[in-house]
């Protein structure tokens, strides 16, 4: 479950209906969703053009940059996306909107009233719902993120997308996915359909080669970043270039040495498909104007903000595995400079901490770790022994992040620098932050 909770009293009662149904866990496969879809009318056949896109990391920036590609070039677009942060509603956005409240009580309900009795998922019963929507709200365009891996994800029912992706691959979802990045890669190549360009980033020769060989058997044809596109940052732009050309757009406005590349990925997958009419100008717009919250998101003025010290920079990232733990820290090195760095880390118990401290233990002046309740994670204790042990010189544990802010706010730079605090660990963490700092994501 993602233990979604909602203010309104219609969404809760239709999510209390979730929770009792489901089988209280992530679960793989196409059998259930299928019938499903069935008993909604195959509501799935009837979507606007699908963009559909997987990956370990950077899946969600890549569609950040569908979405404001598509809509600098006047053109409307659903956009399907998980997991929400604060609110159920941000899974679900009906042509650029958000789903309101009363819209999304009654899908969820006649989702449930046609289906209660197949044993789908969360997430099943979450994608119906979508689809259910998409297909009865006019729009020009959807984009589709995976939920988890490709091959057996829900989403993966769509039989025709105008274009595909493979974003970043790491090691993430071990216990679905495999332990290799080989196994991980045939799960996310599994969103290849025949004839549909699939369009991919570098991958080392072995897991290019897993990939080849899967699309081979679907007859998808593969574009992939240095052989059939590719992309360079110079002078503060970013240089695109394909079989057709080349473009020119700003640096993205997200932050991070990762988002040139997940903004390159999109343009290769806008460039590849022939039904929307993306001119040039709106790439660059994207760049400009693409927004991902809870990626190396820059707080703005909000309670948590104004317990720290006059000149502080707040930071959230929501990453949890050892690649986005990579981007991250690249990303915080350039925005900390010499100033002290403070680390609020909250991290669930399945996922990697060691790596994830062992990369910001370089960069860290403290850290200060953290629960996420309502979720199995790692003790606050045990993640500062962990510290502690990679040279980080001043650890310590709060009971919530406005305790671990309070805790930095009292740490004196001898230099006086203003510090720059960076939130990270988990997507729930991030979520908790951004509604404790008054920012919904919109």
């Amino acid at each position: 479950m993602d233990f979604a909770t909602s203010a309104d009293p219609a969404v809760q009662r239709q999510l209390d209906r979730l929770g009792a149904l489901s089988p209280g866990a992530d679960i793989l496969g196409l059998e259930r969703i299928t019938r499903l879809l069935a008993r909604l009318g195959d509501p799935h056949l009837r979507l606007p053009p699908v963009l559909h896109v997987a990956g370990t990391n950077g899946k969600g920036s890549t569609c950040a940059f569908l979405r404001a590609a598509i809509e600098a070039a006047g053109l409307t677009t659903h956009v399907y996306s998980s997991p929400h942060l604060v609110r159920f509603n941000e899974r679900i956005r009906l042509a650029g909107t958000l789903i309101a409240d009363d819209q999304l009580a009654q899908l969820l309900g006649e989702v449930l009233d046609v289906g209660g009795d197949i044993g789908a998922s969360f997430f099943e019963i979450t994608t119906a719902a979508a689809f259910l929507a998409f297909a009865r709200v006019p729009a020009d365009a959807c984009i589709i993120e995976v939920g988890l891996g490709g091959r057996l994800d829900a989403t993966n029912v769509l039989p025709d997308p105008i274009a595909t992706a493979i974003a970043q691959l790491g090691i993430d979802h071990q216990s679905f996915l495999g332990d290799t990045l080989p196994q991980i890669a045939a799960e996310k190549a599994g969103i290849a359909k025949p004839g549909v360009p699939l369009v991919t980033m570098a991958y080392p020769p072995e897991i290019a080669d897993v990939v080849g060989r899967f699309v081979q058997t679907v007859a998808a044809p593969v574009f992939a970043q240095g052989s059939a596109w590719d992309y360079a940052v110079a002078e503060g732009e970013l240089h695109y270039r394909d079989g057709a050309g080349e473009v020119a757009t700003p640096l993205p406005a997200l932050a991070g040495p990762h988002q040139p590349g997940n903004l390159a990925l999109a343009i290769a997958m806008l460039r590849r498909q022939h039904v929307l009419a993306i001119p040039d100008e709106a790439l660059a717009t994207a760049a400009r104007t693409a927004h991902w919250p809870a990626r190396m998101q820059h707080l703005s003025a909000g309670p948590l903000l104004g317990l720290l010290p006059q000149g502080a920079d707040l930071w959230l990232d929501g990453g949890h595995n050892a690649n986005a733990a990579e981007a991250v820290s690249a990303a915080t090195a350039t925005i900390a400079a010499n100033r002290p760095l403070h680390l609020v880390l909250g991290m669930l118990e399945n996922k990697d901490a060691e790596t994830m401290i062992a990369r910001f233990a370089p960069l860290a002046t403290s850290l200060t770790a953290v629960p996420i309740p309502g979720h199995p994670h790692h003790a606050p204790v045990a993640l500062t022994r962990l510290a502690a042990a990679r040279g980080i010189a001043t650890v310590g544990a709060a009971s919530d992040t406005r305790t671990a802010l309070g805790m930095i706010a009292g740490r004196s730079d001898p230099r006086g620098a203003p510090p720059v605090v960076l939130i990270l660990g988990s997507l729930y963490l991030a979520g908790m932050v951004l509604l404790a700092n008054d920012e919904l994501p919109d």
